[in-house]
């Protein structure tokens, strides 16, 4: 048959003979792909059944959550290890987290809060780590993310807790310390701005709205290309792009789903001044997983005071018992001036003997501590890239 990839070519070349057996070859192709997709729908049946049974065993008196983050990741892990290709690997994380998704709303429709309106980044990363077939509720703020799941109003809340450019969200933390809630989960975003808009280009352009990080993580690029715009900080980057839907002399800062949800125009994609700009969310409930053997374990320290050392000595305890720290953080104590809590992020989950006595040791030496949480860490999205790289190595 003739090397043609179209059947509509311009090409004077082409005869109809040479057209109608590509057609023919194409259509045979698509029937097959066809079978192909009612083979998988069969499947995809299958597996609701048995989540289903999954179900009635859980009704039967267990108190089995409906939401394991660490079987999931781990459903995910297996499939890449095993996938002979060449389905690419982050394809199979976002079409099997809407299977999972889809499957879990016939056990139990989970509801999960976040930092609203529609549109945001936290709306954007719970659906990452839910998948779209759950009850998602915005909340006007992060306080009421922590306020209704620890209600009951929601069984989780979605909350950004530090970026990989400006730093710690500073209000999660405090929350974090006042709150009855347990870190239950992570996911990791990489946060891509895109300029929006209700027309395209840039001409006309007098004001620019977002929230502060975006703001910040944008600073060089409006430097440059938008050097005389006034800057306006908003409550939330949806916030924004609703006044860039009212308002054709102002642009929004915000994500690609922003865009789709009020409207706008893309104007311009990637603007942020860090490639791999990364936000690092938690997902908050009410009970503690399992471990998952690759967990972290968070915890919140007062150091005694007017003890020289004690701090060191805190921290000592983690070294000792060979736990390894991944993160420490400090916050004014509101209430007490010149005095921190200390939080930090551990290897390791609470149910692990090392973990367990080095926190014992540790809460000893400390004025108050508080356990925030032990979670499984979070799946990295395999890069498209990496295997190409890899494989011209």
């Amino acid at each position: 048959m003739p090397d043609k990839s179209d059947a509509q070519s311009d090409d004077p070349a082409w005869s109809e003979e040479e057209a109608n057996e590509l057609r023919e070859a194409l259509g045979a192709l698509r029937e097959r792909i066809d079978a192909v997709d009612l083979e998988i729908l069969e499947r995809l049946n299958q597996r609701a059944k048995l989540v289903e049974e999954v179900g009635h065993l859980k009704s039967g008196g267990t108190r089995s959550p409906i939401y394991v983050a660490s079987r999931e990741r781990d459903i995910i892990a297996n499939l890449i290890a095993n996938n002979p290709g060449p389905f690419p690997n982050p394809g199979i994380v976002h079409v099997f987290r809407e299977i999972i998704s889809a499957t879990r709303s016939l056990e139990k429709m989970v509801s999960v809060s976040y930092l609203g309106p529609e549109g945001t980044f936290s709306h954007l990363a719970a659906l990452r780590q839910f998948g779209a077939q759950v009850d998602l509720q915005p909340s006007q703020n992060l306080n009421e993310v922590f306020l209704k799941t620890e209600r009951g109003e929601t069984h989780f809340g979605v909350v950004p807790i530090e970026n990989t450019t400006e730093g710690a969200v500073t209000e999660c933390y405090d929350s974090l310390v006042d709150s009855e809630v347990t870190i239950c989960g992570e996911l990791m975003l990489e946060i891509s701005q895109n300029l929006l808009r209700s027309r395209s280009g840039l001409e006309g352009v007098e004001k620019v709205a977002s929230i502060w990080q975006a703001l910040a993580q944008s600073r060089e690029w409006l430097r440059r290309r938008l050097p005389d715009a006034e800057i306006i900080e908003t409550t939330s980057t949806a916030q924004a792009a609703q006044m860039a839907a009212e308002d054709p002399s102002l642009a929004a800062i915000g994500s690609e789903i922003a865009a789709d949800a009020y409207g706008l125009e893309l104007v311009e994609s990637g603007i942020e001044d860090v490639r791999g700009n990364t936000t690092r969310f938690l997902v908050i409930g009410r009970e503690t997983p399992s471990a998952s053997g690759n967990d972290l374990t968070s915890v919140v320290f007062t150091a005694r005071k007017n003890q020289s050392g004690a701090l060191y000595r805190l921290l000592e305890s983690f070294a000792k018992h060979d736990v390894n720290l991944t993160a420490i953080q400090s916050r004014p104590v509101k209430s007490k001036p010149w005095e921190y809590l200390f939080f930090v992020d551990m290897e390791g989950h609470l149910e692990e003997e090392h973990v367990k006595a080095a926190l014992q040791e540790a809460a000893a030496l400390a004025h108050s501590h508080k356990i925030l949480g032990s979670y499984p860490r979070a799946q990295p999205i395999p890069s498209p890239m990496k295997k190409s790289v890899e494989e011209g190595a």
